[in-house]
């Protein structure tokens, strides 16, 4: 099972008795070739709500009226809107990880060439769609604290862990952990007030340059013990 399978149907438990955990897990699979389109559907018609009126107006109601259908169909695939954003927030994680995995995995590339390039990538992702992008990211409280958010979590952190024991092959694990979340740190701060600034994709391309300079320069000097 892929990263993004387990993210989605790894927790199955019932938790509306916790009304501080949403239950984010969809209700039901779509099989057939309409439930397919009907899903394709909301998820357009909620990315449509979220980018106009933000996460604060974000109801059922509005993604059902977007999308054509009574609100009770919406239901019988999501629980509550957290489940809803949730999706979408997974399936920009899924992409920007896929995207991000490949360039890791580029051997043709040392190590400092593909972490400028990942740099490169995840500056120019956050600047696309940037009013949908930052009102995914006021979507967060709703679900911050679930399972599943964890997971993610944990499966970034092991991936990027993993990448830096080969930019560093002499750091131990616990080294390269905190390498991991140094750069991540870095990178998604620095991304986020880019894509708030409206630069230009040449200002983006720059800025993008010199962190990973900072980065490569950082974790090349390092010495961690």
């Amino acid at each position: 099972m892929n990263d993004w399978s387990r993210l989605q149907f790894a927790f199955r438990a019932d938790m509306t008795d916790n009304k501080k955990t949403p239950t984010l897990s969809v209700r039901k699979r779509p099989q057939q070739t309409r439930s397919k389109a009907l899903v394709a559907a909301v998820l357009e018609a909620a990315v449509r709500v979220l980018a106009e009126e933000g996460a604060p107006r974000f109801t059922m109601a509005r993604v059902a009226e977007k999308a054509g259908i009574g609100v009770g169909s919406l239901y019988q695939y999501f629980p509550n809107k957290e489940a809803v954003l949730f999706r979408l927030q997974a399936e920009e994680w899924w992409r920007t990880d896929d995207a991000i995995r490949r360039i890791f995995a580029d051997t043709a590339l040392s190590p400092p060439e593909r972490l400028r390039k990942a740099i490169h990538f995840f500056f120019r992702s956050e600047c696309d769609e940037a009013q949908f992008r930052t009102a995914l990211a006021d979507a967060v409280p709703l679900y911050r604290d679930t399972p599943e958010a964890a997971l993610h979590k944990r499966l970034t952190r092991r991936k990027s862990r993993a990448f830096m024991q080969r930019f560093r092959p002499d750091l131990p694990i616990e080294d390269a952990a905190f390498a991991a979340d140094v750069a991540a740190t870095v990178i998604a701060a620095v991304g986020k007030t880019v894509s708030e600034s409206k630069k230009s994709p040449a200002e983006v391309d720059a800025l993008a340059g010199v962190v990973g300079d900072m980065l490569c320069a950082w974790l090349e000097r390092r010495t961690f013990n």
